[in-house]
């Protein structure tokens, strides 16, 4: 079967592409299936919440802190797919990353599932039309497309990482003593991942998790906010693993570029075919979110089981028939 892109006079092909890629990346993800909040799979069952010492950013934590004895907490601060404001659309992904003893905090509010506001009607276009974009999805004749800029930024990330280490120091907080500060990671799906991208070069980050995200060439992104340059990557100074969703993933090839160019540090590429929406929305976050707990155990913790999953040419990753494995760097 022979898929058809509809012809647009007088844009280019590849320029096509490029902007129904970034909108894509730009759109806000599905909010995870309706149900409770899943503690997840590991030691430390979990629980997300606001902290009003923190706006604009939600907090998956173990919900006893206190159970993990002289284990302390990592950090890993996530940007949303889309960019989007909703830190609980990928909700069981992260309850399952923070079940394993770390502390998560993702931009935005919760916004779907448990403790989501009811959300509003869409506001009436003027002169009784629909609400929505122009018929087609495209701009007026001779006006350029113009995409709204994202709802959370990278700056965002950083927040959550100055927070934490200050909450780690501060008298009478739950998370005095409790943080490591030599573990700290940076993470995120689609547009997301742009803005982990964007913050992996924080020096206080050990190492970065970017999902079914990639930076474009330049030129090929029409969306504010994801204006990273490919020359970002050069910045990156820890290890990495992109997880990808396979060819069918629209940030695979801009992915698999990205893997390419990266030959100053250790890198991985992880795919299982099953598109760009990953395994978020399975039961704990599905097969992606353990193959990010591996990563995350063996980077940050010196985890042997979980440094398995990578290393070698008999790897847990390399024999299992869902995944592909690629690296550089690493034995």
């Amino acid at each position: 079967m022979t898929t058809r892109i509809p012809a647009f006079r007088g844009i280019p092909a590849f320029t096509l592409l490029a902007m129904l890629g970034a909108t894509a990346f730009g759109q806000a993800p599905p909010a995870a299936p309706a149900g409770p909040d899943t503690p997840g799979t590991g030691p430390y069952p979990a629980l997300k919440e606001a902290d009003a010492s923190l706006p604009d950013h939600v907090v998956y934590r173990p919900a006893n802190i206190g159970a993990m004895g002289k284990q302390k907490l990592g950090v890993v601060a996530w940007g949303n797919g889309g960019c989007s404001d909703d830190a609980a659309s990928t909700r069981f992904h992260l309850l399952e990353l923070a079940s394993h003893g770390y502390l998560v905090i993702a931009s935005g509010k919760i916004l779907s599932g448990p403790g989501a506001p009811p959300r509003p009607a869409p506001a009436a276009a003027p002169n009784g039309a629909p609400p929505g974009p122009p018929p087609g999805g495209q701009p007026p004749a001779g006006q350029p497309r113009v995409l709204p800029p994202p709802k959370t930024t990278a700056a965002q990330l950083t927040q959550a990482i100055d927070w934490a280490l200050k909450e780690n120091g501060r008298a009478g907080s739950p998370y005095q003593g409790r943080i490591d500060p030599k573990a700290i990671a940076v993470s995120g799906f689609s547009c997301g991942g742009v803005q982990a991208i964007a913050t992996a070069k924080d020096p206080r980050v050990a190492t970065a998790v970017f999902q079914n995200t990639g930076l474009f060439d330049a030129g090929g992104n029409t969306m504010p906010g994801m204006d990273v340059p490919k020359e970002a990557l050069k910045d990156i100074h820890t290890p990495v693993i992109y997880i990808l969703g396979g060819e069918k993933d629209i940030a695979y090839k801009n992915g698999m570029d990205d893997f390419q160019r990266i030959n100053h540090v250790p890198i991985a590429v992880a795919n299982i075919e099953k598109g760009h929406g990953g395994t978020y929305f399975d039961p704990n976050g599905g097969a992606a979110a353990q193959v990010a707990v591996a990563w995350l155990q063996w980077q940050l913790r010196g985890d042997a089981k979980a440094k398995a999953m990578f290393v070698g040419k008999d790897c847990g990753l390399c024999k299992d028939p869902q995944w592909k494995l690629e690296k550089k760097r690493i034995p």
